[in-house]
Formats: C-alpha cells, sequence, structure tokens
C-alpha cells in the first residue's frame, strides 16, 4: 500500500497588488504525490510554477494570498495556517524547497557551515555546533562533495558545486517532500547532469520521499520524474507519465511546448521546431473559456465562453479542453502530413 506524502485539493492563491488588484496565480489546482514518487511541472515563464512551489509550503506573505483548498503533507493539512508556525514546524522538516535562484540564495559573507547550524539550530536548538558539523560532514560525503566545502565561503565554490551545496542544505532535516525549483537552470550541460544525478540519490538514499521538479523543458523531466503535468495561465492542463507526455502529449499546450524545444531523446530528434504564438492573458482578469484560447490553432467559439472540463485519456490521464481526444489526435496527424 502506498502513502501520498502531499495531497492538493482545489487549491487557490493570488497576488494582491498594491493598486488593490487580484492576481489569480494558482486556479483551483490538485494534485497528489506518492512515497517514493517524483512529480514534475512545466509551463512557460509566468504560468504559475514558482507561486504553486510557494503556495504547496504554506509560504504566504504579502503580495501572496491563500484563497481557497486544502494543502496535504504527509497527514497534516495546512491550509491556510499561519506562515510563522508553518515555518517553525512545517518547512525542512515536512516539506523543503530549492529556490530558483539557488545560486545566489547563499550570503557571501558567510561560511557554508553557518547557514547549516541556522537551518538545524531553527528546529532543534540544543544540538551543539560539534554534532551538527559531524552530521552536516557525513551528508556531504554521502552526497559526493567534499567535507572542505563546509569551511568556505561561497563566492569561492563553482556554480554547479553552490548549486550541490544549497541542494544538500534544503535536505538536511530529511524532509517528506523536496520541491526543486528550476534547480538546473544557468547550468552548463555537465553540471546539469551532476545536479540531476544527485536528485535521483536522493530519493534512492531516502534522504527524501517525493519530489517534485519544476522546470521551463518538458523533455528535461523525461529523465528524471515518474509524472509529469502542464501548467499554463495558473491552471493545470493535462497530467500523465513522462513517457506519455514527452512523446504523446495531447492537449495544444502541451503539444506546443514540446514542438518548440530540442529534444535529444530517440524517434524526436527529427521534429521540425515550431513556435506557440502570442502570449499567456492578464491573470487580472481571466478568459471566461479556456485561457489557451487565443493562441490555440484548434480554438472553437465555445472555448472562448464555457468552463472547460477535464476529459479522462485512460490510466489516470487527464487533460483539460472541450475537443475529444480522438478529434485532437485527428488534427494532429492531418498536420504531420500535411508537412
Amino acid at each position: 500500500m502506498t502513502t501520498t506524502m502531499l495531497e492538493v485539493n482545489e487549491l487557490s492563491t493570488k497576488y494582491i497588488t498594491r493598486f488593490r488588484e487580484d492576481v489569480y496565480a494558482v486556479d483551483k489546482v490538485s494534485l497528489k504525490v506518492e512515497e517514493g514518487k517524483s512529480l514534475g511541472i512545466a509551463g512557460e515563464s509566468g504560468c504559475g510554477k514558482s507561486t504553486l512551489a510557494l503556495s504547496l509550503m504554506g509560504y504566504y506573505f504579502p503580495p501572496l494570498h491563500y484563497t481557497s483548498g486544502d494543502i496535504i503533507i504527509n497527514g497534516k493539512n495546512i491550509s491556510g495556517l499561519n506562515p510563522d508556525h508553518v515555518r517553525k514546524t512545517i518547512l525542512g522538516k515536512e516539506i523543503a524547497y530549492i529556490p530558483q535562484a539557488a545560486m545566489n540564495a547563499l550570503n557571501p559573507t558567510r561560511k557554508i557551515i553557518h547557514f547549516i547550524e541556522d537551518v538545524i539550530l531553527e528546529h532543534e536548538m540544543y544540538v551543539n555546533k560539534k554534532d551538527i558539523y559531524e552530521r552536516a560532514k557525513k551528508l556531504f560525503e554521502t552526497l559526493g562533495l567534499p567535507p572542505e566545502v563546509l569551511q568556505r565561503y561561497p563566492v569561492e565554490l563553482s556554480g554547479g558545486m553552490k548549486q550541490r551545496t544549497v541542494i544538500a542544505i534544503s535536505v538536511l532535516l530529511l524532509p517528506k517532500v523536496l520541491i526543486a525549483d528550476e534547480p538546473s537552470s544557468a547550468l552548463d550541460v555537465t553540471s546539469q547532469k551532476m545536479v540531476i544525478k544527485m536528485l535521483k540519490h536522493l530519493m534512492e538514499a531516502g534522504f527524501i520521499s517525493s519530489m517534485i521538479f519544476i522546470t521551463h523543458e518538458l523533455p528535461l523531466l523525461y529523465n528524471v520524474v515518474d509524472d509529469i503535468m502542464v501548467m499554463y495561465a495558473g491552471q493545470i492542463v493535462e497530467k500523465g507519465t513522462s513517457h506519455e507526455m514527452v512523446f504523446d502529449p495531447i492537449h495544444p499546450y502541451s503539444k506546443g511546448l514540446m514542438g518548440s524545444i530540442i529534444v535529444p531523446e530517440e524517434g524526436l530528434r527529427d521534429v521540425k521546431l515550431t513556435a506557440i504564438p502570442g502570449v499567456p492573458p492578464n491573470l487580472k482578469k481571466p478568459p471566461a473559456g479556456c485561457r489557451f484560447a487565443e493562441r490555440c490553432k484548434f480554438v472553437r467559439p465555445e472555448c472562448r465562453v464555457i468552463s472547460v472540463p477535464y476529459r479522462e485519456a485512460g490510466n489516470g490521464r487527464v487533460y483539460r479542453c472541450i475537443i475529444p481526444e480522438a478529434e485532437l489526435r485527428e488534427a494532429y496527424s492531418r498536420e504531420e502530413r500535411t508537412k
């Protein structure tokens, strides 16, 4: 029997601007991550991925505000709890976060061991510094990081080393869920490979029980996660296994994401690159119907006016579109024949 590490039901959050305008960044998002499993979330910039990550941790500080829905981490519902309470009892222990700009997350004037001391003493105030050092040394050695890094300043480390150090700090308290927000961005290919290998090792070695990996690059997730969700304009538009989402996407937006990225995987190398026209909608005033309608080549009049349902596509796969799967696949097939 599998254990659910993270369950989210109809979560909605928004930003309130200084002009008192509401920006609906996360709109009725539901997801589930089981123990030992990893979930990828892909989408363009501004689609709500990082806001969803902050929301999942209960990290609500102005201008971000909780609106509705449930966030259940390892059986604990943290929805709407006081952020200070969440920080002391949940963050780091139940759920941890690798920030989007991880290489800039460390204060250049402090040694790495001092960051580690801060994290551990925030949750375990009676631990002495010698024990903290031994604990950190053992963790770094297990993750392939030389213990000397503990006595260095961030400016003495390479970009890849800083990234891996931040990841190591994030798992100090053995969290049940780790959220990695674009952990491989701005790194060279070799460093990206090392970071991804490290994240997979964290799962295999039991440092974390489950993981959410956020990125712009849908194909990157293929070798990292079990399932992938595609997010657009604050909503989830499709979810499936990593193989289904990379090799056989259903939703026009998922299809467009795959078509706009060079993919090294066998079977996709000859796919011609195509751009998705237009930009995501303004979330101060979200469209009444499908939020992708203005950019979709298969748009119908009703797409702009009716609430778009989720459709089942078998084996737990879902996508958000008024067009039946068979019709979409036929449209893709016609498109391929005319190229």
